[in-house]
Protein backbone atom coordinates (compact mmCIF):
# COMPACT_ATOMS: atom_id res chain seq x y z
CA UNK A 1 0.00 0.00 0.00
CA UNK A 2 1.21 3.49 -0.83
CA UNK A 3 1.89 5.27 2.44
CA UNK A 4 2.44 8.98 3.05
CA UNK A 5 3.83 10.41 6.28
CA UNK A 6 2.20 13.80 6.93
CA UNK A 7 4.31 16.17 9.07
CA UNK A 8 2.85 19.55 10.13
CA UNK A 9 5.61 22.03 10.95
CA UNK A 10 5.81 25.55 12.30
CA UNK A 11 9.26 27.07 12.85
CA UNK A 12 10.92 23.65 13.08
CA UNK A 13 14.12 24.41 11.13
CA UNK A 14 16.24 23.09 14.00
CA UNK A 15 14.73 19.59 13.87
CA UNK A 16 12.87 19.04 10.61
CA UNK A 17 15.86 17.90 8.52
CA UNK A 18 16.69 15.04 10.90
CA UNK A 19 13.05 14.05 11.34
CA UNK A 20 12.39 13.90 7.59
CA UNK A 21 15.68 12.15 6.90
CA UNK A 22 14.92 9.39 9.41
CA UNK A 23 11.43 8.83 7.99
CA UNK A 24 12.78 8.78 4.43
CA UNK A 25 15.52 6.31 5.38
CA UNK A 26 12.79 4.02 6.72
CA UNK A 27 11.35 3.95 3.20
CA UNK A 28 8.33 6.26 3.47
CA UNK A 29 7.20 9.14 1.31
CA UNK A 30 7.02 12.37 3.31
CA UNK A 31 5.00 15.56 2.98
CA UNK A 32 5.76 18.52 5.23
CA UNK A 33 3.15 21.22 5.63
CA UNK A 34 5.07 24.38 6.46
CA UNK A 35 2.41 26.28 8.39
CA UNK A 36 3.56 29.86 7.83
CA UNK A 37 7.03 29.43 9.34
CA UNK A 38 9.32 32.46 9.47
CA UNK A 39 12.50 30.37 9.64
CA UNK A 40 14.07 27.89 7.20
CA UNK A 41 11.64 25.02 7.91
CA UNK A 42 10.60 24.63 4.27
CA UNK A 43 14.16 24.71 2.94
CA UNK A 44 15.40 22.19 5.51
CA UNK A 45 12.50 19.83 4.80
CA UNK A 46 13.16 20.02 1.06
CA UNK A 47 16.88 19.45 1.63
CA UNK A 48 16.00 16.25 3.49
CA UNK A 49 13.87 15.03 0.58
CA UNK A 50 10.31 15.89 1.61
CA UNK A 51 7.54 17.21 -0.58
CA UNK A 52 6.72 20.61 0.96
CA UNK A 53 3.43 22.51 0.85
CA UNK A 54 3.33 25.97 2.42
CA UNK A 55 0.65 28.00 4.17
CA UNK A 56 1.38 31.69 3.68
CA UNK A 57 0.10 32.39 7.21
CA UNK A 58 0.13 30.29 10.37
CA UNK A 59 -3.26 28.54 10.28
CA UNK A 60 -2.68 25.93 12.97
CA UNK A 61 -1.94 22.26 13.60
CA UNK A 62 -5.29 20.96 12.37
CA UNK A 63 -5.24 23.02 9.20
CA UNK A 64 -1.78 21.72 8.34
CA UNK A 65 -2.82 18.09 8.82
CA UNK A 66 -5.96 18.63 6.74
CA UNK A 67 -3.91 20.13 3.90
CA UNK A 68 -1.67 17.07 3.92
CA UNK A 69 -4.56 14.62 4.03
CA UNK A 70 -6.32 16.34 1.14
CA UNK A 71 -3.11 16.20 -0.90
CA UNK A 72 -2.76 12.49 -0.13
CA UNK A 73 -6.27 11.80 -1.42
CA UNK A 74 -5.61 13.78 -4.58
CA UNK A 75 -2.49 11.69 -5.21
CA UNK A 76 -4.10 8.29 -4.50
CA UNK A 77 -2.30 7.29 -1.32
CA UNK A 78 -3.71 4.30 0.54
CA UNK A 79 -2.58 5.26 4.04
CA UNK A 80 -1.64 8.53 5.73
CA UNK A 81 0.39 8.71 8.94
CA UNK A 82 0.47 11.77 11.20
CA UNK A 83 3.95 12.40 12.59
CA UNK A 84 5.20 15.35 14.67
CA UNK A 85 8.06 17.58 13.52
CA UNK A 86 9.80 18.10 16.86
CA UNK A 87 11.61 14.76 17.04
CA UNK A 88 9.59 13.23 19.88
CA UNK A 89 8.23 10.31 17.85
CA UNK A 90 10.05 7.08 17.00
CA UNK A 91 10.19 6.25 13.29
CA UNK A 92 10.08 2.55 14.15
CA UNK A 93 6.59 3.00 15.58
CA UNK A 94 5.19 3.74 12.12
CA UNK A 95 5.21 0.02 11.29
CA UNK A 96 3.06 -0.63 14.39
CA UNK A 97 0.51 1.89 13.14
CA UNK A 98 0.42 0.44 9.64
CA UNK A 99 0.13 -3.28 10.44
CA UNK A 100 -3.58 -3.33 11.50
CA UNK A 101 -4.53 -1.23 8.46
CA UNK A 102 -2.51 -3.33 6.01
CA UNK A 103 -4.27 -6.48 7.26
CA UNK A 104 -7.70 -4.82 6.96
CA UNK A 105 -8.50 -5.12 10.66
CA UNK A 106 -9.18 -1.41 11.25
CA UNK A 107 -9.57 1.91 9.45
CA UNK A 108 -7.71 4.10 11.97
CA UNK A 109 -4.81 3.41 14.33
CA UNK A 110 -4.03 5.74 17.22
CA UNK A 111 -0.73 5.79 19.08
CA UNK A 112 -0.75 5.57 22.88
CA UNK A 113 2.12 6.37 25.22
CA UNK A 114 0.29 4.63 28.10
CA UNK A 115 0.16 1.05 26.86
CA UNK A 116 2.82 -1.42 25.85
CA UNK A 117 2.74 -4.89 24.35
CA UNK A 118 2.72 -7.85 26.68
CA UNK A 119 5.92 -9.74 25.76
CA UNK A 120 4.06 -13.04 26.28
CA UNK A 121 1.20 -12.05 23.98
CA UNK A 122 1.94 -9.74 21.02
CA UNK A 123 -1.79 -9.28 20.40
CA UNK A 124 -2.51 -7.82 23.84
CA UNK A 125 -1.61 -4.57 25.55
CA UNK A 126 -1.25 -3.47 29.14
CA UNK A 127 -0.99 -0.12 30.84
CA UNK A 128 2.41 1.36 31.62
CA UNK A 129 3.54 4.44 33.50
CA UNK A 130 5.77 7.10 32.02
CA UNK A 131 7.16 10.23 33.58
CA UNK A 132 4.83 13.12 32.77
CA UNK A 133 4.51 16.30 34.85
CA UNK A 134 1.60 16.08 37.30
CA UNK A 135 -0.50 18.90 35.79
CA UNK A 136 0.03 17.56 32.27
CA UNK A 137 -1.01 14.08 33.40
CA UNK A 138 -4.21 15.50 34.91
CA UNK A 139 -4.99 17.30 31.65
CA UNK A 140 -4.44 14.12 29.67
CA UNK A 141 -6.77 12.19 31.98
CA UNK A 142 -9.37 14.96 31.61
CA UNK A 143 -9.03 14.74 27.83
CA UNK A 144 -9.59 10.96 27.97
CA UNK A 145 -12.76 11.45 30.03
CA UNK A 146 -13.93 14.30 27.78
CA UNK A 147 -13.42 12.14 24.68
CA UNK A 148 -15.32 9.21 26.20
CA UNK A 149 -18.28 11.35 27.31
CA UNK A 150 -18.77 13.17 24.02
CA UNK A 151 -17.72 10.60 21.42
CA UNK A 152 -18.33 7.30 23.20
CA UNK A 153 -14.77 6.25 22.39
CA UNK A 154 -12.69 5.26 25.41
CA UNK A 155 -8.97 5.66 24.80
CA UNK A 156 -5.87 5.44 26.98
CA UNK A 157 -4.27 8.45 25.25
CA UNK A 158 -6.60 11.01 23.69
CA UNK A 159 -4.01 13.49 22.37
CA UNK A 160 -1.20 11.53 20.78
CA UNK A 161 0.09 12.96 17.50
CA UNK A 162 0.89 9.56 15.98
CA UNK A 163 -2.08 8.34 13.94
CA UNK A 164 -2.69 6.35 10.76
CA UNK A 165 -5.69 6.44 8.42
CA UNK A 166 -6.77 4.09 5.66
CA UNK A 167 -8.11 5.31 2.34
CA UNK A 168 -11.66 4.57 3.57
CA UNK A 169 -11.09 6.73 6.65
CA UNK A 170 -9.59 9.54 4.56
CA UNK A 171 -12.69 9.65 2.39
CA UNK A 172 -14.97 10.15 5.41
CA UNK A 173 -13.07 12.32 7.88
CA UNK A 174 -13.79 16.02 7.42
CA UNK A 175 -12.33 18.00 10.31
CA UNK A 176 -12.95 21.75 10.53
CA UNK A 177 -10.81 22.65 13.54
CA UNK A 178 -7.66 24.50 12.44
CA UNK A 179 -5.83 24.40 15.78
CA UNK A 180 -4.97 21.79 18.39
CA UNK A 181 -8.67 21.06 18.94
CA UNK A 182 -8.28 18.93 15.80
CA UNK A 183 -7.01 16.15 18.10
CA UNK A 184 -10.45 15.97 19.76
CA UNK A 185 -12.45 16.53 16.59
CA UNK A 186 -10.82 13.66 14.73
CA UNK A 187 -11.94 11.27 17.50
CA UNK A 188 -15.48 12.61 17.09
CA UNK A 189 -15.22 11.90 13.37
CA UNK A 190 -14.12 8.32 14.00
CA UNK A 191 -17.20 7.81 16.17
CA UNK A 192 -19.58 9.66 13.84
CA UNK A 193 -18.63 7.56 10.81
CA UNK A 194 -18.37 4.27 12.68
CA UNK A 195 -14.74 3.77 11.68
CA UNK A 196 -12.95 0.77 13.10
CA UNK A 197 -10.05 1.86 15.28
CA UNK A 198 -7.32 0.50 17.51
CA UNK A 199 -4.68 1.93 19.85
CA UNK A 200 -1.10 0.66 19.65
CA UNK A 201 1.81 1.27 21.99
CA UNK A 202 4.26 3.96 20.88
CA UNK A 203 7.19 5.76 22.47
CA UNK A 204 7.42 9.49 23.13
CA UNK A 205 10.84 11.07 23.68
CA UNK A 206 10.37 14.18 25.80
CA UNK A 207 13.21 16.67 25.34
CA UNK A 208 13.67 20.27 26.42
CA UNK A 209 13.08 21.25 22.80
CA UNK A 210 9.77 19.37 22.49
CA UNK A 211 8.60 20.70 25.87
CA UNK A 212 9.28 24.28 24.77
CA UNK A 213 7.47 23.73 21.48
CA UNK A 214 4.38 22.24 23.12
CA UNK A 215 1.25 24.12 24.12
CA UNK A 216 1.15 25.55 27.65
CA UNK A 217 -1.21 23.91 30.15
CA UNK A 218 -3.35 27.06 30.30
CA UNK A 219 -3.68 27.12 26.53
CA UNK A 220 -4.64 23.44 26.49
CA UNK A 221 -7.44 24.15 28.96
CA UNK A 222 -8.70 27.10 26.92
CA UNK A 223 -8.64 25.02 23.74
CA UNK A 224 -10.65 22.30 25.46
CA UNK A 225 -13.24 24.78 26.70
CA UNK A 226 -13.52 26.33 23.25
CA UNK A 227 -14.07 22.93 21.64
CA UNK A 228 -16.64 22.03 24.31
CA UNK A 229 -18.50 25.31 23.72
CA UNK A 230 -18.56 24.60 20.00
CA UNK A 231 -20.30 21.28 20.61
CA UNK A 232 -23.14 23.01 22.44
CA UNK A 233 -23.70 25.93 20.09
CA UNK A 234 -23.41 24.23 16.70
Amino acid sequence: MRTLVNIPAYNEAAKIFNVVQQVKLAGYNVIVIDDGSVDATAQEAQRAGAKVLRHFVNRGYGAALTTGMNWAQQHDYDVVVHFDADGQHEVGDITKLLAPIFTGVVDVVLGSRFIKSDPNDPNSTRMTRIKIPFVRRLLLKAAILFTWLFSGIKLTDAHNGLRAFSRAALSKIDCRQDGMAYASEVIDQIAEHGLRYREVAVMIQYTEYSKQKGESNVKKILLGLRFLWGKFVR
